[in-house]
């Protein structure tokens, strides 16, 4: 309990800071839309829906710029993963990775979903015809690919709508939050 109580507080801990962070960096701006990868991923998910794929693209874009600028860095990141106690930016992502596409690996993964704020089962023109689930298990896959994580047993996946951070490896959790994956599902289809 006490651990699970520890990693809580870090979470609430980090989310704070990583709000602080992207207001000060200036996290670039989408130029149609003036909404910033901070704004993105703290807002509501489903009305990234109705933003253009690129718009979405270059938040995408932005958010990946971000994670470069981040790698291996201690504190307030996007794609934090907890080692030792402590959180570190899990390595970069290349704007131009498709995160939908098909990856031997991690393909004897098995996931489980956490219910409590599941992820949607209707399929999307957003997520290139997959269900928002069907989307969140291949970025799944293809994250811990190309983090270098290879979990042994199940992988808990979990929704975390409005956090401020895209997605994060903790105690052998997945937790995406949803509006990473409208983002990271623009890319492939982006012309």
């Amino acid at each position: 309990m006490y651990t699970s109580l520890a990693v809580k507080h870090a979470l609430i801990s980090l989310s704070l800071s990583v709000l602080t962070l992207a207001s000060a960096c200036g996290v670039p701006a989408s130029r149609d839309q003036g909404s910033s990868v901070s704004q993105a991923l703290t807002g509501t998910a489903e009305s990234l829906e109705f933003e253009t794929v690129a718009v979405r693209h270059d938040l995408f874009r932005d958010l990946a710029k971000l994670s470069q600028s981040q790698a291996g860095h201690v504190g307030a990141v996007v794609f934090p993963m907890l080692v030792n106690g402590e959180f570190v930016a899990a390595p970069a992502l290349d704007a131009r990775h498709d995160l939908l596409g098909a990856t031997d690996a991690g393909g004897a993964l098995i996931f489980s979903f956490d219910r409590a704020e599941p992820f949607a089962d209707d399929r999307r023109d957003a997520f290139q015809g997959l269900s928002e689930h069907e989307a969140a298990e291949q970025i799944a896959r293809s994250l811990l690919q190309l983090w270098g994580v290879h979990p042994t047993g199940v992988v808990n996946v979990v929704r975390v709508a409005g956090a401020p951070y895209a997605a994060a490896w903790i105690d052998g959790e997945l937790r995406l939050n949803p509006a990473f994956v409208y983002l990271a599902a623009a890319p492939a289809s982006a012309p």
